[in-house]
């Protein structure tokens, strides 16, 4: 015999409700907890009003009434200038990079700019695109920056002072924009003239003045090789100088002393001290005479010379 299996709408319609009721239990299990890892933070609305934010953990929330919007917090980097393609080559943009320095040339300058979230409810909720804000932004400092330089100090020797600057400047203006963003580093990727003509100015540009550099090393080379001869020699010439005066000086002392001396015996014998001092001369005028003291009345002397330089022998 056949069995005859009755069909229970009933009952059918229970289980379906059952697994209905079932499922809308999961998906308020798990719609009422939320993770949020070490590089987000969670921004929780209620009927679109900020309710909470939170850094890590695990967080409950009202299901289907309070959400849970999640902002990365790491640090991001976007080119100004040029972007990658798929390649990972660099692409110039010239719309970003061109820019104008304060003598009118042109230059053309990459920045890379890191940034990262500094307030999560305004980067979600001030505007509608918080990166796109920055980079305009970033762009309009960047050219604020530049002008103020020539463009040979743009290419070489004020990268640093430029980039800080301008950083300065982006700072200043995100922070009155508030869109939620805030700069990590800004630093000159690159900078060169827009043409090789250009380029081939500034390569013969950088030439002179690296033989500029030399010559100018080359010179105070040359001064610190010959100042310390030059002072030795100045040294040398005082020193035999000073050698010279107190050699003078010393002699003029000694024959200053000496006439003192002199002129204490003058003072006690006059005529002694005359005489011997006309002695003294006629030495030195005629060292080699023969000096003969007379009365003026001698003819001859013993032994016998005469006056008229005959001798003796001859008379007779």
């Amino acid at each position: 015999m056949e069995k005859i299996v009755k069909f229970k709408p009933k009952n059918v319609g229970k289980k379906i409700l059952l697994a209905v009721a079932g499922i809308f239990l999961l998906l308020v299990i798990f719609g009422s907890f939320y993770n949020v890892s070490e590089q987000e933070q969670a921004v929780v609305t209620q009927f679109g009003k900020v309710v909470a934010t939170n850094s890590a953990g695990l967080y409950f929330k009202i299901p289907f009434i309070q959400r849970v919007h999640m902002v990365d917090m790491t640090t991001h980097g976007i080119g100004i200038g040029y972007k990658v393609d798929g390649n990972g080559q660099n692409i110039t943009v010239d719309d970003e990079g061109i820019m104008i320095t304060s003598d009118f040339n042109f230059v053309d300058i990459d920045f890379y700019l890191e940034y990262k979230v500094s307030d999560p409810i305004a980067y979600i909720y001030n505007t509608d695109d918080p990166e796109m804000i920055m980079k305009n932004i970033a762009l309009a400092s960047i050219r604020s920056t530049v002008i103020d330089y020539p463009v040979d100090e743009v290419i070489t020797t004020a990268k640093g002072q430029i980039q800080a600057e301008a950083k300065e400047r982006l700072t200043k203006a995100l922070t009155e924009q508030n869109v939620g963003l805030t700069v990590v580093n800004l630093t000159v990727q690159d900078a060169e003239p827009p043409t090789d003509e250009i380029k081939q100015a500034f390569k013969a540009v950088e030439t002179a003045k690296q033989g500029k550099e030399t010559a100018i090393n080359n010179a105070k080379k040359y001064e610190s090789e010959q100042i310390p001869a030059a002072e030795a020699e100045a040294d040398r010439i005082v020193q035999n100088a000073q050698a010279a005066k107190e050699a003078r000086i010393a002699e003029a002392e000694g024959e200053a002393s000496k006439f003192n001396s002199i002129y204490e015996e003058y003072s006690k014998y006059p005529l002694i001290t005359k005489q011997r001092l006309f002695y003294e001369a006629l030495e030195n005028v005629l060292p080699g005479a023969k000096v003969i003291i007379t009365d003026g009345n001698t003819q001859q002397m013993l032994p016998l010379d005469s006056f008229s330089g005959s001798s003796s022998d001859g008379d007779n």
